[in-house]
Parts: C-alpha cells; sequence; structure tokens
C-alpha cells in the first residue's frame, strides 16, 4: 500500500510540472521559463524538477509527446466505436473540438514550441500526428467516396488548423457551446464538394 501511495504521490507531483509548464510555456513561450520558474509555478523548489525530468527539454518533450498520444487514443477510440463514416467523421471533430478547447495551453505550446524538442522526442510527435492525420483520412475519405485522399488530407490539416486556433480566437468563450460551434464550422469545412480531376470541364 505504501509503495502505491509514493507511486501516486510521484505521479501527482510529475503532473503539477507538466501543468505548470503547459501554463507557463503557453503564456512566455519556452525559452522565457527557467526551471526554477515551473518549480515555483508547481510549489516545489526549481531543482526538486530533476528528480521527475532530466531537464525543461525533458518537461517539453514529455507534454508534445503525450498530447499527441492522448489525440490518437482518442481517435482511434471513435472510430473503433464503429458508427457510420459520416457519424464517426462528426465524433472525430467533437472530440478534437473538446480536446482544443479543454487543452488551449498544451495547443499554443504545441503550436509554437516544438522547434525547441530534440531529435527524438520531434520525430515521435512528428509520427504520432501522422497517424493521428491518416486516421482521420480514412474516414473522411469513407464518408465521401468522391474524395482523393490527397485533397482530404489537405482539407484536414486545414480543419485542424480552424479548431488549434481557439487559444487566440476572441469571444469564444461568450459562446454557450463552443465545441458546437467548432465542430459546425469544421464539418462545414470537410464536407464542400470534391474538385473534378485537371482538365474535367466544368458543368454547364
Amino acid at each position: 500500500m505504501a509503495s502505491t501511495w509514493r507511486a501516486t504521490a510521484k505521479a501527482d507531483r510529475r503532473q503539477r510540472y507538466l501543468d505548470a509548464a503547459a501554463e507557463l510555456f503557453a503564456a512566455r513561450g519556452y525559452a522565457g521559463v527557467s526551471i526554477e520558474d515551473l518549480g515555483a509555478a508547481a510549489g516545489v523548489s526549481g531543482p526538486a524538477l530533476y528528480r521527475h525530468f532530466r531537464g525543461k527539454e525533458d518537461v517539453l518533450a514529455e507534454l508534445l509527446v503525450s498530447a499527441s498520444e492522448r489525440l490518437l487514443r482518442g481517435a482511434t477510440a471513435t472510430i473503433e466505436a464503429g458508427r457510420d463514416p459520416a457519424s464517426t467523421l462528426a465524433d472525430l471533430v467533437a472530440f478534437h473540438a473538446d480536446f482544443a478547447i479543454a487543452e488551449r495551453d498544451v495547443i499554443r505550446v504545441q503550436d509554437r514550441e516544438l522547434v525547441h524538442l530534440g531529435e527524438e522526442p520531434s520525430r515521435r510527435v512528428r509520427s504520432l500526428q501522422r497517424r493521428y492525420v491518416e486516421a482521420w483520412a480514412d474516414v473522411l475519405v469513407a464518408a465521401q467516396p468522391g474524395l482523393a485522399r490527397d485533397e482530404a488530407v489537405v482539407r484536414l490539416h486545414a480543419v485542424f488548423g480552424l479548431l488549434n486556433a481557439t487559444p487566440t480566437t476572441p469571444g469564444l468563450e461568450a459562446m454557450g457551446d463552443p465545441v458546437g460551434l467548432l465542430g459546425g464550422m469544421a464539418l462545414a469545412a470537410l464536407s464542400g464538394r470534391p474538385r473534378p480531376p485537371a482538365g474535367t470541364p466544368a458543368a454547364a
């Protein structure tokens, strides 16, 4: 029991560091935050961080890798629920919109600070992101059979840009249903008619 309690306490302290890092990195930028700042925000001395992380870069790496893992797990669970493609697409949009609103600091850090990751965590994040996009693309193409996969991927990146703009979207807090608002905009962007192949005569 004691060892379980210690493990839980250690995990809680580690999460406090990550939560503090997300807030501080989002507000000041990675370069503007020191180990001492992270410790003060988490309610401990700065050097205590080294009991849990090798340094500030390690904190950033865990923050961003964890975010990408959670997104991929959520998308996978949504797809495995087995609904029809159109309904699954709507569920994916709602999931991502909800994540983007709940994790605004993480979204902002991911957008601005990925360049500070080391080679291995950067490769890991980008691999997870590619898998996330591919999982969505499978659903989008199934929901819109006439849509070419390369165009589906382009549309998805545009929609992710829309959803991930939540940290800097003025007035969003005043909306009664921000997830519904963003989800509706995203679905409208995804549901446009596929472009005809190059050289196809325009309809009269």
